[in-house]
């Protein structure tokens, strides 16, 4: 009886969290498929009637559709590759007893409290400006002809300047999980005469591999979002306009909110196809 009540008593004290929870995600989901159905220019006449399908069709069949897909998808997938390689090289660096330790740690997980405009900014104009930049000045010290990296490789602009951001998270979650490893395990294999590449194959990756797809799935549901580094940069040129950049230009440049809103629903879509795929990688993994 009294764990009824305890339970009761607790489902009582979580409910108004719960509620404003709940309303926090369903009432802005619920305008956006509520707008998505109607023709709202706040500008241009404001609420001009319901058009039914025809912002789905017209945002999936316009031609900066399929290419912000694109870069989105590109974008994501060099960030996560870039992450959780440095990712793992580093924690395993990191892992290793030397002098400084503690400060270094601290040096390689700073970047990620910065903010993502202040980021671009610094990594625009004092690394990338084809002019004053750090790498034009290295380009010219070794006689070559300095790159206009926005302009040029505007993509791996875009990917390097979010690496830098979130490879301090990768870093973090893989060190702990590599500090869990078993070193007994480890010293048995090189007392066996594993090498160490053969040691990390069969030891080391299989161990941080729950804290890889862990790395992999919160990255990703970030970086599907990702805007402030683009707005800051390009502003969506040169091929870097994202499915959410390019629901911004449709909702406050053009001033269309039922065409925006469609593409956030494409949005919300692409997220929960791709949560769930990693979802299934994920569930594989901890499941082993």
């Amino acid at each position: 009886m009294s764990t009824q009540h305890s339970r009761s008593a607790a489902r009582l004290m979580m409910a108004p969290a719960v509620i404003v929870l709940l309303a926090w995600m369903l009432v802005p989901l619920t305008m956006t498929l509520w707008f998505s159905f109607k023709n709202y220019l706040p500008l241009r006449g404001g609420d001009l009637g319901w058009t039914g399908f025809d912002n789905y069709a017209r945002f999936v069949t316009s031609s900066a559709f399929w290419p912000s897909v694109y870069a989105t998808l590109v974008i994501v997938g060099g960030v996560l590759v870039i992450t959780i390689f440095f990712g793992v090289l580093l924690a395993l660096l990191l892992d290793q007893p030397f002098w400084g330790q503690g400060v270094v740690r601290i040096l390689v997980i700073a970047p990620f409290f910065v903010m993502p405009t202040v980021s671009a900014l610094v990594w625009k104009n004092m690394f990338m400006d084809p002019v004053n930049g750090l790498f034009a000045h290295l380009w010219r010290f070794f006689g070559a002809e300095p790159v206009s990296w926005l302009s040029e490789a505007p993509l791996f602009s875009i990917i390097l300047i979010v690496s830098w951001q979130w490879l301090p998270f990768a870093t973090l979650i893989l060190l702990t999980a590599t500090q869990s490893l078993d070193s007994e395990q480890l010293e048995a294999a090189e007392m066996d005469g594993a090498p160490p590449l053969k040691r990390f194959w069969h030891i080391i990756l299989p161990h941080l591999s729950r804290a890889i797809t862990v790395v992999l799935l919160i990255q990703t549901i970030f970086l599907l979002a990702i805007f402030a580094e683009i707005f800051v940069t390009t502003q969506g040129s040169f091929g870097t306009r994202t499915l959410t950049y390019l629901i911004y230009q449709r909702v406050l440049e053009s001033q269309n909110v039922g065409l925006g809103s469609a593409g956030g629903v494409y949005a919300i879509i692409l997220a929960n196809i791709v949560a769930i795929f990693l979802m299934r990688i994920v569930g594989k993994n901890l499941d082993t």
